[in-house]
């Protein structure tokens, strides 16, 4: 599957770049670049940072940044792009208070907001609250 995605997105396909794409299919939520760096094992850290900066522009991977906390990385729904660095997915990024896990939370409609003289081109919605895990 790793090797299948990584030619959709015109991405040369290397045992690294394998290896890092299995670790965001097989995760659950959202991960830190230190969850990454824990289950990769030993690494060099520029190809690591390139790897992630080439998912993240197209459209493998997205990045989560919440208010007081360290940014988080999640697998893109297999509808966005990417390619130009935007990302064209609506969904919610839910931060837990008690677990403090990210979770990217699809909607089937997330609301349409219109500014007069501006031209809104992405819009990201961030909740907090308790998950289900933790109620």
């Amino acid at each position: 599957m790793e090797e299948q995605l990584l030619r959709e997105k015109k991405l040369r396909v290397t045992p690294f770049r394998k290896k890092v794409l299995s670790i965001f299919l097989r995760a659950e939520n959202t991960l830190s670049l230190q969850d990454v760096e824990d289950k990769i094992g030993k690494h060099d850290r520029i190809t690591l940072y390139r790897t992630l900066k080439a998912f993240t522009e197209n459209g493998i991977l997205h990045e989560i940044v919440m208010p007081g906390d360290v940014k988080k990385i999640a697998l893109c729904p297999p509808v966005c792009k990417g390619g130009d660095g935007h990302h064209n997915h609506d969904h919610i990024h839910f931060k837990c208070k008690k677990c403090n896990e990210v979770f990217c939370i699809e909607q089937s409609h997330v609301p349409k907001i219109e500014v007069k003289g501006f031209k809104i081109e992405t819009i990201e919605v961030q909740a907090q609250g308790i998950c289900e895990n933790c109620i």
